[in-house]
């Protein structure tokens, strides 16, 4: 349950909207989980007091496509290929969850998130191997306490990704009739749909025409580089008539300048995992060609399996590889990148939510907003002292500097803590969900088996 009323003041205000800017000893004022003002000495007495002092007050980060389900294997592929990865995750390990796993993976998955300050993730869940394991899936968000879209997959198996000839699975619908009759509350729906190519054409259209005719918006991988394998899965959309701006687009990594300018031109959105790319081979991160067409690309997280489940590593990145990206070939000509800190924030927060459809109600902290609110301590070792509070966030902070995380004003975590959940507990959860799912494929360490020294 979300305070009545709640002022938090004297921090940093760093608010994601140019109308409001960035406040130094700055005021939020929350009214039933809504941000209703942002400013300077708002002379509010009757409200419960935060005080931010020696804080940023920013909004929650958003992050746009997140295999949260994979929580209990995190470590399994540190250091894998794009095809190890499917070969491993998707054609063995996913087999071998029970329902539980995913709703142990996704409460668990979502709790790191919200310790991280992300307030906002979208559920990539390619793990519908059962009804019951959809359910388990919501259900874990939904226990968190986090703000998710959750993107109603398809099972894992091999039969579902190469010219694949069966539908998306039909339980969406009771899915959508069950748990999202109302687009209002925390947890949302969309789908999470396969690239042409993944399935053959037929499906395709199938699939994308159920998820308009539910009204809810597609995500899709497009343009990752797999071995020998050659396709145009944008172009495919394109002369399918299957573009829109009800798509969110993932990696895009591989795709021709052509593909990209028709996400561009038919109002596309764009999400890139720039860590992962890197890491598993999918390709450059498009930041640059996506900025260059005037699309704004959000962040994400993807593979909790190999990737770190917080934004701090992901704006980094995205900052460090675009600037890369500008060296010259000799010091007679300037280095002159273009991407600063400051859009990299903007990818983790309000571009995000624009990605994902969510920028009228999460994004920034503007009057009318949903109260989805970070408090960043900056009176700390690693961050003080503070010049540029977005530099800051992006250059310095990590996990460890979040110190209070409000969703729709609700607190979820506070002094470092998070509320009303026993950290312990959960990671006894989550190694028991381990031992099963690896157990199974001989993929568990001998030592992960043996009981803990007393």
């Amino acid at each position: 349950m979300s305070s009545q009323r709640l002022l938090i003041r004297n921090g940093f205000v760093v608010s994601m909207d140019p109308s409001v800017g960035d406040i130094a000893r700055g005021e939020v004022l929350v009214e039933d989980g809504k941000i209703v003002d942002v400013g300077r000495d708002l002379g509010v007495s009757d409200a419960e007091q935060v005080d931010a002092t020696g804080m940023i007050v920013m909004p929650g980060f958003v992050d746009t496509h997140r295999h949260t389900w994979q929580t209990p294997v995190r470590g399994v592929l540190p250091s894998c290929t794009l095809d190890h990865y499917f070969a491993v995750m998707l054609g063995q390990v996913g087999g071998f969850y029970r329902p539980e796993d995913v709703y142990v993976g996704n409460w668990a998955g979502s709790l790191e998130a919200l310790n991280a300050g992300v307030t906002t993730l979208l559920d990539w869940s390619h793990i519908s191997n059962t009804p019951d394991h959809s359910d388990a899936a919501i259900q874990g968000l939904k226990e968190a306490g986090i703000r998710a879209v959750y993107a109603n997959g398809m099972p894992t198996g091999g039969e579902w990704w190469s010219f694949s000839e069966l539908n998306h699975p039909d339980d969406i619908r009771r899915i959508r009739d069950t748990y999202f009759s109302s687009d209002d509350g925390l947890l949302t729906l969309a789908m999470a749909a396969r690239q042409p190519g993944n399935s053959n054409f037929d499906v395709a259209k199938h699939d994308w025409a159920l998820a308009r005719e539910l009204g809810i918006p597609i995500s899709v991988h497009v343009g990752m580089r797999l071995h020998n394998l050659h396709y145009q899965p944008v172009k495919d959309m394109h002369d399918l008539d299957l573009m829109g701006p009800d798509i969110c687009y993932i990696h895009m990594t591989d795709l021709t300048d052509q593909e990209l300018d028709w996400i561009a031109e038919t109002g596309g959105k764009a999400s890139i995992a720039p860590y992962v790319e890197m890491l598993m081979g999918h390709g450059p991160p498009p930041i640059g060609k996506m900025l260059a067409r005037g699309v704004r690309p959000s962040l994400s997280i993807d593979v909790v399996s190999s990737v770190p489940g917080e934004m701090f590593t992901q704006m980094r990145t995205a900052l460090a590889y675009d600037r890369i990206l500008e060296f010259t070939d000799t010091p007679d000509v300037a280095f002159a990148p273009t991407l600063t800190h400051t859009d990299v924030l903007e990818f983790a927060t309000i571009d995000g939510a624009r990605s994902i459809m969510l920028d009228h109600k999460v994004g920034s902290l503007t009057p009318g907003k949903q109260a989805d609110i970070v408090l960043l301590q900056t009176d700390a070792i690693n961050t003080a002292p503070v010049l540029d509070p977005k530099g800051t966030i992006v250059t310095f902070a990590d996990t460890s500097n979040v110190d209070t995380v409000f969703v729709a004003g609700n607190a979820v975590k506070r002094g470092g803590e998070l509320v009303g959940v026993d950290v312990k507990s959960v990671i006894r959860k989550l190694e028991e969900s381990r031992n099963h799912i690896l157990s199974q494929g001989g993929l568990l360490p001998d030592w992960c088996a043996e009981p803990a020294a007393v």
